[in-house]
């Protein structure tokens, strides 16, 4: 039976990782230096979120001046304002990633009080952190499940300079222990910038990299594996996920009896993310729905479209075969359709074909119900595959462009198989490639990180694979209809 089964590409927005296993994967998902910028302009806001949780305690002392003792307070210190104008991220070959943050700036509104000769007096001040510079080390891995993993290596930071502006009366004398107030403040700072900034990926990277699904089930029959093939390594350009890329049977697994080729996709950043869908992946789908007897298809005459003049019956095929006609006179048909061998998929530059060799059993439904068999065709097609992304879903379309037909067996006598090539054709292009095509079309979601959008997509037919280039959109939406990003293949 004529099918080629499309099966999804996996994005993964934050984070994309090269895995070391010993196994070639089915799919290779590259995140390159745009698309960590990207990731890491969506993930400021987060992080600036959680740095403006810095806790400023009520902090008090005392200090020995040329005016004697002075007691002081500070109290009621509230952040207004927390920026972080400059940042970068980069990969870091074998660890991770590295996020830089430098100019960083917080403000500080608050309350004070001094104690001194015999006196007391307060007021208010505003306070400024300048010069903040914050070093994240972010060491990537993998689960036990085949998801990705991300964990603070290491974590530094230093303040540069604290202005403090202060008001109300006898305010002259916060000058004379500014050095203890501006060590206080340091230090309250200092150490809670890592613990928020570990938090941070905690509860925040962490959960978003949980939703991205390591297995896609399909139907009853099959599902997908998506899971990292081990560790990952990270290079010094680019990030890269390495994924099983595998169909398999939900009843039971089987391995297929192939493997994956090795993959090298093409030098090429100009997008935010690429994929290298390997023939492996389609060509598992192939082997497991003929595996599992799903390869099937039953015409009759009442699937064929009514202004066909060759109907699926004996009166028909009769004129073509006479012996047919004589042994089962005016008798409906059924053909039976089913692949000899799971179908593959031959991915070249420029060119995705399939060729299914196909059996076509013939009956006749005799007055009983029962079946005779009457002969048994041998097709070797070819079909020329096209693939598209819509709005998340990876869909194909499929175009006979060469049917060989062999008589295998003959139960009504010898006959030139020449003359059943109009009727045979017929039926596969007008019936059976349409029912083929409805479930092509349907396509598969892809396996994405959540509130996680394509766009720009671009398709290149490699040898052995399938090099999808695409930039990304990341935010919550609700019952909005994003731009598809169609590509197809010749």
């Amino acid at each position: 039976m004529v099918f080629f089964y499309v099966t999804p590409l996996l994005l993964s927005l934050v984070l994309c990782l090269k895995a070391a296993g010993a196994m070639n994967p089915g799919f290779v998902v590259r995140l390159t230096q745009k698309g960590l910028d990207y990731a890491r302009q969506e993930g400021m806001s987060a992080l600036q979120q959680e740095l403006a949780k810095v806790h400023l305690p009520d902090f008090s002392g005392s200090a020995h001046t040329h005016v004697g003792k002075v007691k002081y307070s500070f109290n009621s210190m509230t952040i207004q304002n927390f920026q972080l104008p400059s940042s970068q991220i980069s990969p870091v070959p074998n660890v991770g990633l590295k996020l830089s943050i430098s100019g960083a700036f917080i403000e500080i509104k608050g309350n004070w009080k001094v104690k001194a000769l015999r006196s007391s007096t307060k007021g208010r001040f505003d306070l400024k952190v300048e010069g903040l510079s914050i070093s994240v080390g972010l060491k990537v891995g993998s689960d036990t499940a085949g998801k990705p993993t991300i964990a603070l290596s290491d974590c530094s930071n230093h303040i540069s300079d604290v202005k403090i502006h202060v008001s109300g009366k006898l305010s002259w004398l916060v000058d004379l222990f500014r050095h203890n107030v501006d060590k206080a403040l340091r230090k309250a700072i200092e150490n809670q910038i890592c613990p928020l900034v570990s938090n941070a990926i905690t509860s925040k990277l962490e959960p978003l990299l949980q939703t991205l699904p390591v297995t896609a089930k399909i139907d009853s029959v099959a599902a997908i594996d998506y899971s990292l093939t081990g560790p990952p390594p990270v290079t010094a350009d680019c990030v890269d996920l390495q994924l099983k890329g595998e169909f398999f049977e939900l009843s039971q697994r089987t391995p297929p009896p192939f493997s994956p080729p090795n993959l090298t996709l093409p030098v090429d950043h100009s997008l935010m993310v690429y994929f290298g869908v390997s023939d492996y992946l389609f060509n598992t789908a192939g082997f497991v729905y003929y595996s599992a007897g799903k390869l099937i298809f039953n015409m009759t005459d009442k699937m064929i479209p009514k202004d066909f003049n060759i109907r699926l019956n004996t009166s028909s095929f009769g004129v073509l075969i006479p012996q047919l006609s004589k042994m089962y006179p005016d008798m409906l048909m059924k053909l039976h359709i089913s692949s000899t061998a799971a179908p593959l998929l031959d991915i070249k530059p420029g060119n995705l074909t399939v060729s299914p060799k196909i059996d076509i059993q013939a009956y006749v439904i005799l007055p009983n119900s029962s079946l005779a068999p009457v002969f048994l065709l041998n097709l070797t097609t070819t079909a020329l595959a096209k693939v598209s992304v819509n709005s998340g879903w990876i869909v194909g379309n499929l175009n006979l462009s060469r049917v060989h037909m062999d008589l295998k067996h003959s139960d009504v006598g010898p006959f030139s198989v020449t003359i059943l090539n109009v009727a045979v054709n017929y039926y596969l292009l007008n019936v059976l490639l349409p029912q083929v095509n409805q479930i092509l079309n349907r396509g598969y979601p892809l396996p994405l990180l959540d509130n996680v959008q394509l766009t720009d997509v671009v398709l290149q037919p490699q040898q052995n694979f399938l090099l999808f280039g695409a930039n990304v959109h990341y935010g919550k939406t609700e019952n909005s209809t994003w731009p598809d990003g169609i590509v197809t293949s010749i």
